[in-house]
């Protein structure tokens, strides 16, 4: 691990000054050789689900998912380098010119689990913005991330750069993880943790080096009194059912009063298969499972929805704030004084208007795709792309300038 750390450093500083074309071709490359080793990279994942006993939904992976990965690396390859960007240029009254010029942030450490996709995309948006990084997944999907890995290594092999600017622990011994958590004596500049709630508190808690990451993702829904039924029961449906295991799912529906009783009776039809949990007064609209005081502190990553009756805005503005996790909330309504309050009174990382919460992704953002969703307020929150895993610096540029 000390071996990789130090590697992992001096490749850092190999991608800071590599061009922007060479990385790109380094992504490419990976794509296609995602591709080319998919009956491998399947293999090995299908050996993965047969030891997995839970989570296999985020776990599993097929040929049209390789080839979904492959598309999102080559659309990476060809967006715009974010490195060396001139975020700002001015000029002072001592004649110095001052320039804010975006930079990697050095040496990247990722600790996941259940998504293999996962290894792809963080090396990708890594190499875009030349980042060194250093993998270390869950032993539920190891085998399917050693075989990515060696897509990408294949992929900064073909372009010339080091392999080690993406180097993957290819152990589930937990002790890797605590290495990592104390930063590899000081190879690691940012830590990030994707996975479950003890996974991400651990690395909250005991690292020491920063992090980036969000411990839940307890999304709300609310349809508001202005709200076009039909709308609203395909946004809601949308939300909670599309895939009920991704942080973005919606887990608790709030529903205005004056709108229940034309919204509730009709969403066990427009939810087939998804488990009602609701407060006294969604009971009496129509039958469903009490909801107790620890349901709207739940997230279920299944098809559970708790469903709460509110009074109005500021209702459900109070409910959010109590019990939200910051990830994602939505509001549903042609009322636009009513959206745009709700816009600025919710301080989630993600909050929405006529939409479902599963847009909460970095790919639907137009980022290409994202390393997970940060719900702190440092350094980047929502979807983290390549452009939120750079800092910058400051390039001054006199001409002879003292201050006495």
């Amino acid at each position: 691990m000390a071996s990789m750390g130090a590697r992992a450093r001096a490749a850092a500083e190999t991608l800071r000054l590599a061009p922007a074309a060479r990385r790109s071709a380094a992504i490419a490359a990976a794509a296609d050789a995602l591709r080319a080793r998919s009956p491998e990279i399947l293999a090995a994942n299908a050996a993965d689900l047969a030891a997995a006993t839970s989570l296999k939904d985020r776990l599993r992976l097929d040929g049209e998912g390789i080839e979904a990965i492959s598309r999102a690396l080559r659309g990476l390859a060809s967006r715009p380098d974010v490195i060396g960007e001139e975020m700002e240029r001015w000029s002072r009254p001592s004649g110095l010119d001052i320039a804010r010029v975006r930079t990697p942030i050095g040496v990247v450490g990722m600790i996941y689990e259940s998504r293999p996709n996962v290894t792809a995309d963080a090396a990708a948006l890594c190499l875009r913005s030349a980042n060194a990084l250093i993998l270390r997944p869950g032993s539920e999907a190891l085998r399917s991330c050693l075989a990515i890995h060696s897509a990408i290594a294949a992929g900064l092999a073909e372009s010339g750069l080091p392999e080690d600017c993406v180097q993957i622990v290819p152990t589930s011994d937990r002790d890797a993880v605590g290495m990592m958590l104390e930063g590899l004596g000081g190879a690691i500049d940012l830590l990030i943790p994707r996975g479950g709630a003890a996974l991400v508190e651990r690395v909250v808690r005991e690292a020491k080096v920063p992090t980036l990451g969000h411990l839940e993702g307890l999304c709300h829904s609310y349809v508001h009194s202005s709200a076009d039924v039909a709308m609203a029961l395909r946004i809601v449906a949308d939300a909670k059912m599309r895939r009920t295991s991704v942080c973005g799912a919606t887990e608790t529906l709030l529903v205005d009063r004056a709108i229940a009783p034309a919204l509730v009776p009709r969403l066990a039809g427009a939810l087939e298969g998804c488990e009602l949990r609701g407060d006294s007064e969604a009971r009496r609209l129509v039958p469903m499972a009490a909801a107790a005081e620890a349901d709207w502190s739940t997230e279920y990553l299944a098809p559970i929805l708790a469903v709460r009756i509110v009074s109005g805005l500021d209702e459900a503005v109070d409910h959010i704030r109590r019990y939200g996790t910051g990830h994602t909330e939505a509001i549903v309504c042609s009322d636009e004084a009513a959206a745009e309050a709700f816009l600025a009174r919710v301080d989630s990382a993600i909050v929405m208007w006529n939409a479902s919460t599963q847009f909460a992704d970095g790919g639907e953002f137009g980022f290409g795709a994202e390393i997970g969703i940060a719900t702190g307020r440092l350094h980047a929150r929502g979807p983290v792309g390549a452009e939120q895993l750079t800092s910058f610096k400051y390039q001054i540029r006199g001409s002879g300038q003292t201050r006495g």
